[in-house]
């Protein structure tokens, strides 16, 4: 036996692995084997029991990790001979080839590739999700195993046109409670927040067509407004929400056809609007036909709840979005569409269309479950005040460098800061990005690219000592190139 093999051998009788990665290795010692040469195309794996028992394994698990290479192809199975290593077998991915690209320009889809491809061991203040450790994995888990011995049509069927009935009610509750009088068929649950925004651009907008954002906003927002071929016109935000007479000479000047807002929360800089600023947004949307996309993702996070458009509004000219990734899981994608019914009837032709369906009935039931238990609640009471700390904690870390946050939010895990004078903050995320840490830098917000000194963080993502120093250095080498 060869020292690759007596290697995992000798991990496994020591314990040292999970029973879940047991499998993964005997994969990766089977793909080392083949990318050493050692064994090569038309070579025959040895069999299932004698590996088995080489590797002190069960019978079960050499099954798994064959099917498994066979599945990617790296072997194949011939009825009654066994298992051969075919002549595709793909070489394995480097290090560098795996993580983000860093020479990439610094525009909205490089924090999204940056947060999302960076290796686990990565610090993340510039992600947009809370750390795996603050989700509430029991109620999940309880909720998965609720559906696992519920009927087998929920784990084999489309979703239904308008998504699951259970769900739609908890939130015609959550409505309810704040004031909009809406009935289950005004509700359209989507694959995710994403997909809502896509689908209502698809049903409202044609190519060329004025679109109103924040300026600073979400940046995702400006790199789907895009791929629809419109015209962003960026609204500056002040504490208090838009800029109303900004926002009302671009009704004059441009004749916009929807504005895409948060109200509550503000990404990137945690500002909510007040009614004032509200009242006069939907005078003058009112005034221009303008419809207006309110995105209140973060709804849940507030202490108490701010204005809002569309309870204002009632839903005639104010489209209500949400999902459910931040507050219980971004791997379970759902999200909804809330607005006038004969818009809904419009928008689940193209769910239809583009998806055959409205989104997976195993995350729609799963995530209804979860919501119609008391653990929800208690989970997000326990974020809020986590989250508090964190806000607190984070801007007293920053403050000691020089970086300032423009408010403090009311809650969320937001700190929009300005950096020291003359810094710009994609240099600076380069720099950190060199030392394992990843930062949204101002003007991946910015429709004007006037946010180069400001810098989003994620507070639950922050507390690491990696962050602290990799500013420093990022910050002493600004300046001594200045």
């Amino acid at each position: 036996m060869d020292i690759l093999y007596h290697t995992i051998k000798k991990r496994i009788a020591m314990g040292r692995l999970r029973s879940g990665t047991r499998t993964e290795e005997l994969m990766d010692a089977i793909r080392a084997k083949i990318a050493s040469r050692a064994i090569g195309p038309g070579d025959r794996l040895p069999s299932v029991r004698g590996f088995a028992e080489t590797m002190s394994v069960s019978p079960s698990t050499v099954v798994e990790a064959y099917d498994r290479l066979a599945a990617e192809g790296v072997i194949s199975a011939r009825r009654g001979s066994g298992f051969y290593v075919t002549g595709s077998s793909i070489s394995p991915m480097s290090v560098s080839e795996m993580g983000p690209r860093r020479e990439r320009a610094v525009d909205p889809f490089w924090i999204s590739r940056q947060s999302l491809d960076a290796d686990a061991s990565m610090a993340k203040p510039g992600c947009g999700w809370l750390p795996t450790d603050w989700m509430p994995h029991a109620a999940l888990r309880k909720a998965l195993r609720s559906l696992a011995r519920g009927e087998d049509a929920l784990l084999t069927e489309y979703g239904s046109t308008h998504g699951s009935l259970a769900l739609r009610r908890l939130l015609l509750g959550r409505f309810a409670e704040e004031g909009i009088d809406v009935s289950a068929d005004q509700v359209l649950l989507t694959g995710s927040g994403t997909q809502a925004i896509d689908l209502i651009c698809r049903f409202l907008l044609h190519p060329g067509d004025t679109v109103l954002v924040d300026d600073p906003g979400y940046f995702n927002f400006q790199a789907l407004l895009r791929a629809h071929r419109v015209k962003l016109v960026g609204i500056p935000f002040t504490s208090t929400g838009p800029d109303t007479a900004a926002f009302e000479a671009a009704l004059i000047a441009h004749k916009p056809r929807l504005y895409i807002t948060n109200s509550a929360l503000h990404n990137p800089t945690g500002a909510s609007i007040s009614y004032q600023t509200a009242h006069r947004l939907l005078s003058a949307a009112g005034a221009h036909d303008l419809t207006i996309v309110e995105d209140d993702i973060f709804a849940d996070f507030e202490p108490s709840p701010s204005p809002r458009l569309a309870v204002l509004d009632g839903l005639d000219r104010v489209i209500r979005i949400g999902s459910f990734s931040k507050t219980l899981s971004a791997a379970v994608r759902c999200g909804y569409i809330a607005a006038r019914r004969d818009w809904i009837e419009g928008l689940i032709d193209l769910q239809v269309a583009t998806s055959f369906g409205g989104p997976s009935p195993v995350a729609t039931e799963l995530i209804a479950d979860v919501l119609a238990g008391g653990s929800y609640r208690k989970h997000m009471a326990e974020l809020r005040q986590r989250l508090a700390q964190a806000r607190d904690h984070t801007a007293a870390r920053l403050a000691k460098l020089g970086i300032m946050p423009w408010i403090m939010p009311r809650g969320g895990f937001y700190l929009w800061c300005r950096l020291p004078d003359g810094l710009d903050s994609a240099d600076i995320a380069r720099h950190c990005l060199e030392a394992g840490v990843v930062l949204a830098p101002g003007n991946v917000f910015s429709v004007s690219q006037s946010a180069a000194p400001f810098m989003r963080f994620n507070v639950a993502q922050s507390d690491d000592h990696r962050v602290e120093h990799a500013l420093i250095q990022a910050l002493d080498q600004s300046v001594r190139r200045e």
